[in-house]
C-alpha cells in the first residue's frame, strides 16, 4: 500500500544526521528512544543523513511500517 499523503496527522523532520543504513527497526528506535514520540499515531517521520540528496521516511499505515527512500539524481534539492 502506498502512503496517502493527505492521511498523516503529523509530519516530523528528524534533525541531525541519521545513519542511513538503518532499516525500519533502527529508525523506529531512534524515534522512540530519542524523541519519545508514538510511532503508531498516523505520523510520517522524515530522516536525512550526512548527504543532502538522500532521505528516508517511516510511516505506519495501520497494518505495518512503510519505509520510503528518496535520492535526488542531480545531487541536491
Amino acid at each position: 500500500m502506498l502512503v496517502n499523503w493527505h492521511d498523516p496527522d503529523h509530519i516530523y523532520l528528524v534533525c541531525g544526521k541519521t545513519d542511513m543504513r538503518k532499516g525500519i527497526d533502527g529508525l523506529a528506535m531512534v524515534i522512540a528512544e530519542n524523541y519519545g514520540l508514538e510511532l503508531y499515531n498516523n505520523s510520517l517521520f522524515l530522516f536525512c543523513g550526512g548527504r543532502n540528496d538522500r532521505f528516508k521516511g517511516l510511516f505506519w499505515d495501520g497494518e505495518g511500517f512503510i519505509m520510503l527512500y528518496k535520492r535526488f539524481e542531480n545531487g541536491y534539492l
